[in-house]
C-alpha cells in the first residue's frame, strides 16, 4: 500500500511517517519546503511538492497512491490559515482524492466539533468531516483531544524557566495522548475493515486537569510553579483581544477553546470501546507521567553534558 501523508513534518505527522516506514508502507509526503522536510527523506519517505493554497499542485501528488492520511492543521488562532488551508485547501484535497479513486482517506478532527460551530477552528473541522462523509471516499475520522508533546511548552518549560503558567478555574479532565499512540491507531485502521466510514473519539486511558499536570511537573523539576489563575468568564471576555497579550501561542489556543473547556461533557468522558475495535490494550499506551519523567531525565542529562563541556572549555583556557 502506498500512502500520501499531508503534514508529515508536524508533531503527529512525523510519527505517522516513521511508523508507516517501519511497517513497510511506501510513503510519500506532500511538502512545501523540501529543506524543512529533509529528515523525512533521510528516513526513507518520498517528498513531493504540494501546497494546499495552490490547488493545481495537489492532483499530481496522488499518482500511484492508495490512501491518504491528512495530519495537517492550523492553529486555532490563525484565522486566515484556517480559511485558506484547513477549509479551501482541504476541499481541494478531498476532490483530488475522489478523482484519484483513493481507497481510504484518514482525517484528524477534534472532539465535539458539531457542538461548537461558533469557534472557527471547530466549524472548519466539522465542515470537512461532513464533506468527507459526503464524498463517497472510504474514510476514517479520528477526533482528538490533545498531545502530550504540547504540554511541555505549556507546563514544563515555564516551570523550568520560572515563568508564569496561566490557567483557568475550569476542572475539566482532558485525556491527552502521545502522538506515537495516535499514529499506532491510525495505521492499525488499514488492517481493520470495520473502521472504514467510521468516526472514532481517540482518548487516552486517563483524564488530567491542569493542577495535576502542574503538580507532576513540580515534583519532577524540583521547583514550584508560578501559577496565575484567571477566572473563566474573564478569559471569555478578553478572548477577542488575545493578540495584545504576551502570553504566548498556547494561551491564544486556550482562549480559542475556552467555551469547550467549560463544558462538562467536552473532554471529560473517555470510552474504551475503540480499544477493542483496534485490538489495542490500554496498558500498551504511553502514560503522561511516564512521558514527563522521560522528558526530565533527558533534559537533566543534556544539562549535565552542557555543564561538562563548559568545564572542559574552562580547563583548556587555563592550560
Amino acid at each position: 500500500m502506498s500512502l500520501l501523508i499531508v503534514g508529515g513534518t508536524g508533531t503527529l505527522g512525523r510519527q505517522i511517517v516513521l511508523q508507516a516506514l517501519t511497517k513497510g508502507y511506501q510513503v510519500r509526503c506532500l511538502v512545501r519546503n523540501f529543506r524543512k522536510a529533509s529528515f523525512l527523506k533521510e528516513w526513507g519517505a518520498e517528498l513531493v511538492y504540494g501546497d494546499l493554497t495552490r490547488p493545481e499542485t495537489i492532483p499530481p501528488c496522488f499518482k500511484g497512491i492508495t490512501a491518504i492520511i491528512d495530519a495537517s492543521t492550523s492553529r486555532a488562532s490563525e484565522l486566515e490559515s484556517l480559511k485558506k488551508v484547513d477549509w479551501e485547501g482541504k476541499l481541494c484535497l478531498i476532490e483530488a482524492a475522489k478523482v484519484a479513486q483513493i481507497q481510504k482517506f484518514i482525517f484528524f478532527s477534534a472532539q465535539n466539533v458539531e457542538q461548537f460551530k461558533s469557534i472557527p477552528f471547530m466549524k472548519v473541522k466539522n465542515g470537512i468531516e461532513i464533506k468527507l462523509q459526503e464524498s463517497d471516499i472510504p474514510y476514517t475520522i479520528f477526533r482528538l483531544t490533545g498531545f502530550y508533546q504540547g504540554l511541555i511548552e505549556q507546563y514544563a518549560i515555564p516551570i523550568l524557566e520560572n515563568l508564569p503558567i496561566w490557567v483557568t478555574n475550569e476542572n475539566t479532565y482532558i485525556s491527552y495522548m502521545d502522538t506515537q499512540d495516535i499514529a499506532k491507531f491510525c495505521l492499525r485502521s488499514f488492517q481493520i475493515p470495520q473502521t472504514t466510514n467510521q468516526t472514532f473519539f481517540l482518548n487516552g486511558s486517563r483524564g488530567w486537569v491542569s493542577e495535576e499536570i502542574i503538580t507532576l511537573c513540580e515534583q519532577l523539576a524540583g521547583q514550584k510553579a508560578k501559577v496565575q489563575k484567571v477566572p473563566f468568564f474573564t478569559l471569555k471576555f478578553v478572548s477577542r483581544f488575545f493578540g495584545f497579550f504576551e502570553w504566548g501561542q498556547n494561551i491564544s489556543d486556550r482562549l480559542a477553546f475556552a467555551e469547550i473547556l467549560s463544558t462538562e461533557n467536552s473532554f471529560a468522558n473517555s470510552t474504551f470501546d475503540f480499544y477493542k475495535t483496534f485490538k489495542i490494550d490500554p496498558s500498551e499506551l504511553i502514560q503522561l507521567d511516564d512521558y514527563f519523567l522521560e522528558y526530565f531525565i533527558r533534559l537533566l542529562k543534556r544539562l549535565r553534558d552542557i555543564n561538562f563541556e563548559d568545564v572542559q572549555k574552562q580547563k583548556n583556557l587555563i592550560i
